[in-house]
């Protein structure tokens, strides 16, 4: 079986579309996902399929939280390859003084496409650091996420794909616990 990771948007935030990771953990499993773990509060869940591929998959949770807890929250999977290969194309990581508490990995539904790109390049930044990689935008913000003017609506009006962004810590212990439960297979 293959090991995945699926990244929930907005989910736990500011009192709305409120689920517990146990819950959460228990819906995954009545979906034939095996040995589901939460990580955070956020929606991260590292499990074991044999299942349909990713856009499949993510859709059956999205419509079984739907079900389940009244509201569909966007969906995103990737595979452990998937997301060594994210890791492994962050542009920032041989640039030193990087503080990964301020880098967000921005995971995306599907490749934007070349009109996308350039919107993508059109947004007025300060001094956040966008770079589109894939299926993936890494985005550095020197001076703090809460400051900027730019995340989330002008990336999203520019990628018109549907993501959901995590910090390079929250990547990195996912990426940890996937190579874990595939080692233990």
């Amino acid at each position: 079986m293959a090991v995945a990771i699926s990244l929930l948007r907005g989910i736990n935030v500011g009192g709305r579309n409120m689920i517990k990771m146990d819950g959460l953990r228990e819906l995954c499993r009545s979906l034939g996902l095996r040995d589901p773990q939460t990580y955070l509060q956020s929606g991260n869940v590292v499990f074991r399929t044999a299942g349909p591929g990713n856009a499949r998959l993510a859709e059956r949770i999205a419509a079984a939280i739907e079900r389940a807890f009244g509201f569909r929250p966007e969906v995103i999977v990737r595979t452990r390859p998937e997301m060594e290969d994210a890791v492994a194309r962050n542009p920032f990581s041989a640039r030193p003084g990087i503080d990964p508490a301020r880098l967000l990995v921005h995971f995306l539904a599907a490749d934007p496409g070349q009109l996308a790109r350039e919107r993508l390049l059109a947004v007025r930044t300060d001094t956040e650091e966008l770079r589109l990689e894939g299926r993936e935008l890494y985005i550095y913000f020197p001076d703090g996420m809460g400051r900027s003017k730019v995340w989330p609506a002008a990336v999203d009006r520019a990628l018109q794909v549907p993501g959901t962004g995590r910090n390079w810590n929250t990547v990195l212990k996912l990426l940890e616990m996937a190579r874990e439960m595939e080692a233990s297979a």
